[in-house]
């Protein structure tokens, strides 16, 4: 059974979503919350597997709210919803650490399937979207720097989360911050998608990433990817 949290300020779109969730055999709320601070702290308390969380609400929302939650260091996972796809919201959910994100006039069926994604530790947001994110906010990202403090790059400095990495985890971790789909990465290196699953999972646990999501930012955020590509 998935247990749900619903962080909305709405009163009529926490009861939609109670009605909807609770008509499923395998989910159930075990709590609402109608902001950030409520959210963060009813996930202390009731640990479900999944927080629903609305990114604007008075008082804290929904971005602090998720990068307490994931500080907590619980199991509890944050699916973000947002207005609008390429809401600058949705970028600072996705690096606060929330697993993925939906517009709130997803389908039914997309929000219970992202819900039951992110359950089991999977990231609900498509790649070629992730990388539309992440092009449209790349800027906010930190500039590389040397050791001397200097601008410098990957070559030169190379981050200590990526040192762990093979040379062939690193060309996936490459096309993943592409895009690429675990498939389309099988095709390229000529390898079995179970294999390229196996690769994938290792450079989570390598790179202390909570899921693909965030191992796409950091991508990013060593430079590994850069907007030319």
């Amino acid at each position: 059974m998935t247990t749900v949290l619903i962080a909305d300020d709405q009163p009529l779109q926490r009861f939609g979503f109670r009605m909807l969730l609770e008509s499923q055999d395998d989910m159930t709320v075990v709590g609402e919350a109608a902001d950030g601070a409520d959210a963060a702290r009813l996930t202390t308390e009731l640990h479900p597997d999944v927080v629903l969380m609305d990114v604007r609400m008075p008082g804290l929302d929904g971005i602090e709210a998720t990068r307490r939650i994931v500080a907590d260091g619980g199991r509890s996972r944050v699916l973000i919803l947002t207005t609008f796809d390429l809401d600058e919201y949705a970028y600072s959910g996705l690096r606060a650490g929330a697993s993925g994100f939906l517009v709130k006039d997803a389908q039914p069926e997309e929000l219970l399937s992202g819900i039951r994604a992110v359950a089991t530790g999977e990231a609900v947001v498509a790649p070629s979207l992730t990388r539309r994110l992440l092009d449209a906010y790349v800027h906010h990202l930190p500039a590389a720097t040397g050791p001397d403090g200097s601008a410098g790059s990957p070559a030169s400095s190379p981050d200590p989360r990526l040192t762990a990495l093979t040379e062939r985890e690193t060309e996936i971790l490459r096309v993943m911050g592409q895009g690429w789909t675990n498939s389309e990465i099988a095709e390229r290196f000529h390898l079995a998608e179970s294999t390229v699953k196996t690769h994938v999972g290792r450079i989570l646990a390598k790179t202390g990433s909570r899921d693909r999501v965030q191992a796409v930012i950091l991508a990013y955020e060593t430079k590994l990817v850069g907007q030319e590509q």
